[in-house]
């Protein structure tokens, strides 16, 4: 299992609006929307690290509002 963070900008306004959405997407854990440099975080898992790619370009970028993404994934040293 993999999981990853994933730190989201969206348009002015439109924070709460885009966590909504992506909690209800498939794999999503938890989306909050918080204040900073980034208005939405995500914690979300998969199967494979493609399968996560997979999901955060076809899903997630493709929600209304969001203008960027950065995903980190969870590493266990």
């Amino acid at each position: 299992m993999v999981q990853a963070y994933i730190l989201i900008q969206t348009e002015v306004g439109k924070a709460s609006t885009v966590a909504e959405t992506i909690a209800r997407l498939p794999g999503v854990i938890q989306a909050e929307d918080v204040t900073g440099p980034y208005d939405v975080i995500v914690r979300a898992q998969s199967d494979t690290v493609d399968e996560l790619g997979r999901m955060v370009v076809a899903k997630v970028q493709q929600v209304d509002g969001i203008t960027r993404t950065l995903t980190c994934p969870v590493v266990h040293l």
